[in-house]
């Protein structure tokens, strides 16, 4: 059976996996960088990829020396190719592009995005296509109708901030240091979220895309005021989010001919509890089944690269098989629907 082994390096998160083609994790490593940059309060890409450089090379040794394979015994390797901070995912690629030389495997190049929406069928191998996901992590915020293995339609995204960044920077202004987002979760866990009146950008517009520069400086104003306690700051803020994310949600749900049988969500911001618990109860209010990777999955990881890999060879065959040229370039940009409508502000990079 198929192993591919998987590499990611698109932020600050080295990381490198052996999977099955039945989903089996056959060994799988991540070393953060949290440490080097919570002195900055948030990722600075020269530091991260001299980090990548650092540690990829001995972290692939080890998870082959724990699942006792050599490349050899691969059926390709996979890395991540784009989006990211260009940095690290040049350090990635180049390495894969090396292994892949060295030991004559083919070279899978994936797009970080898809390494995500396909996550969740390496969590829940009953998933079929098609299914709605939210994509929502650090730098996107994207609702899309993947239809199978290299098809995604985009029907919304942010047009300023990802929901992942917000989080932080809200927490950046609540003192909880970096990264924010699971600090915040505990913290609003004390709070009240009704106790401070922030806005639901876009709440009801008939476009469906994100907004969440809005909330951001709202949040500040509420700091700044000191008349909130910073448990309900965080805790109204996190309700705000999960406000917006119900109502585009809706709207991109409803502008589809036929929902898809469920609704899936991954990235970062998938492994927050409140967030999840709001989804599954949209998803049961709208007949939709539902789906999410467990935590550790959800953050940037090598499993669901090698993952995306193995679906890519299960999916294309001969082609498939042959691999990406060793030529391939790393992108700092990389859409997953390349055929969507460009929209104001910072959407026309998604």
């Amino acid at each position: 059976m198929d192993v591919v082994l998987g590499i990611e390096s698109s932020c600050d998160e080295t990381a490198a996996a052996l999977v099955r083609a039945d989903g089996t994790v056959l060994a799988q490593a991540i070393a953060s960088q949290d440490d080097r940059h919570a002195p900055f309060g948030g990722v600075v890409p020269e530091i991260a990829a001299r980090a990548h450089v650092e540690r990829l090379a001995p972290m692939i040794d080890r998870v082959l020396d724990e699942a006792g394979m050599t490349l050899s015994g691969c059926a390709a390797v996979a890395a991540t190719a784009g989006p990211g901070l260009i940095g690290g995912v040049m350090v990635g690629l180049v390495t894969a592009k090396a292994l892949a030389m060295a030991s004559d495997r083919p070279l899978l190049a994936i797009n970080h995005l898809e390494g995500h929406a396909l996550s969740p069928r390496l969590a829940d191998p009953r998933l079929g296509f098609p299914y709605l996901l939210l994509l929502v992590s650090g730098g996107h915020c994207q609702i899309l109708l993947v239809e199978d293995v290299g098809r995604y339609r985009r029907l919304a995204t942010t047009i300023d901030d990802a929901l992942g960044e917000a989080f932080d920077k809200t927490a950046k202004v609540l003192g909880l240091g970096f990264p924010g987002g699971p600090a915040l979760e505990r913290l609003a866990l004390a709070g009240s979220p009704q106790a401070v009146p922030l806005p639901r950008p876009l709440l009801g517009s008939p476009e469906p895309h994100f907004s969440f520069a809005g909330l951001k400086s709202a949040v500040v104003r509420a700091h700044d005021s000191g008349a909130h306690a910073a448990a309900d700051i965080a805790a109204s803020f996190q309700q705000a989010a999960i406000d917006c994310l119900l109502d585009r949600l809706e709207l991109a749900v409803g502008r589809l001919d036929q929902a898809p049988p469920a609704l899936v969500v991954a990235g970062g911001v998938a492994a927050n509890a409140a967030v999840r618990a709001a989804l599954l109860r949209f998803a049961h209010a709208h007949g939709l089944a539902f789906g999410a990777p467990p935590p550790a999955l959800c953050t940037d990881n090598a499993a669901m690269i090698a993952w995306a890999g193995l679906e890519r060879l299960a999916a294309g065959g001969a082609a498939a098989r042959a691999g990406d040229a060793l030529d391939v370039a790393a992108r700092p940009r990389w859409p997953l629907d390349p055929g969507a409508e460009a929209v104001r502000g910072a959407g026309v990079k998604a």
